[in-house]
């Protein structure tokens, strides 16, 4: 992807490229909050960039990000960081967000004041979180420390979109602090789903996020985990993973219901990651393929919810019914 200009098409164009799924849910919402998210998205896509980019030494990786918090502090130009990866492979999606981190920023000044203090606050301290998480290496000793983990890549997402939400609309900000704890909940969910479905490819890429004490309760090594010999005891391992995401996806619901329900839009947003969630962890249960492979729901599936939720999402009752039926179906 070349530099481009910094219109918003453009920044729909790069969040369609690095998640399609994500996409389908910011682009249904109003125009200021689908321009507000969708700048948020790719300045979290710029740390993700920073962190998972293959080939990088975990040092160098946590330069960048303290580089990339620099410049959302203002103390840095933009340029200081975009000059440090410019030589990266720009026909990845993620790496040709993070080389328009400039455009991206762009954007950003055109938003209101209180989406530019909320969007900065917490991509900066999601960038500081990741660069910590860098230096502490490719493990995770025990629950509280995936928690910790997940709380900066994810938790911080959630309570951005709440504060945007808030500012959006009164009825959202007078449940506001009900509804900040139960944004992390939202965030820890998806990516406990994320570490069960990518446990394999991040193991290629020498990360274990399963925490330590998960596996060694069933006599497991990080190695030994993913031996396809040991795939009876690795698949009780996938049910604590399982059993800890489906609590905090419980919550997620929460949060969805919690939203006024006149507020479809917003809703729908919240909606359709956290019920395309539960299908995937519907579908990973007692599924060999988290371990060799990827587990992940078909597009066909994506679409049936996103149907039915439009149809029938306003209602609290038959939202607590569908995911029941999700968590079940596989």
């Amino acid at each position: 992807m070349k530099k481009g200009t910094g219109s918003m098409e453009e920044h729909y164009e790069m969040l369609r490229k690095v998640s399609r799924t994500f996409a389908l849910s910011i682009e249904q919402l109003p125009l200021v909050l689908r321009d507000s998210i969708t700048i948020a998205y790719l300045l979290f896509r710029v740390s993700d960039c920073l962190e998972d980019t293959e080939g990088i030494p975990p040092e160098r990786k946590a330069e960048l990000l303290r580089l990339w918090a620099q410049v959302l502090e203002g103390d840095k130009p933009v340029v200081a960081l975009t000059d440090c990866i410019a030589d990266w492979d720009s026909s990845d999606p993620e790496i040709a967000v993070a080389q328009n981190a400039g455009f991206v920023l762009q954007q950003l000044d055109g938003l209101p004041s209180e989406i530019q203090t909320a969007v900065l606050h917490h991509v900066h301290a999601t960038s500081l979180g990741m660069a910590r998480w860098q230096e502490h290496g490719p493990y995770v000793e025990d629950e509280a420390a995936l928690d910790d983990y997940m709380h900066e890549v994810a938790g911080r997402v959630g309570y951005l979109l709440t504060d945007i939400f808030s500012w959006y609309s009164p009825a959202v900000r007078a449940r506001r602090e009900q509804l900040m704890p139960l944004s992390r909940e939202c965030g820890l969910a998806l990516q406990t789903v994320n570490v069960i479905r990518g446990m394999h490819k991040d193991y290629e890429r020498g990360w274990v996020f399963v925490p330590r004490t998960f596996y060694e309760r069933f006599g497991l090594t990080r190695d030994s985990l993913f031996d396809p010999a040991n795939l009876g005891r690795a698949l009780k391992v996938v049910d604590l993973l399982s059993d800890k995401a489906e609590r905090h996806l419980a919550n997620g619901l929460c949060y969805v219901t919690t939203i006024p329900r006149h507020l479809h839009s917003i809703r729908l947003a919240a909606i359709w990651p956290v019920f395309f969630a539960v299908k995937t962890l519907a579908i990973s249960r007692n599924n060999v393929n988290v371990l060799l492979s990827e587990a992940k729901i078909g597009r066909d599936q994506v679409k049936r919810i996103i149907l039915n939720t439009k149809l029938l999402g306003w209602s609290n009752r038959w939202l607590a019914f569908y995911y029941d039926l999700l968590a079940r179906a596989y």
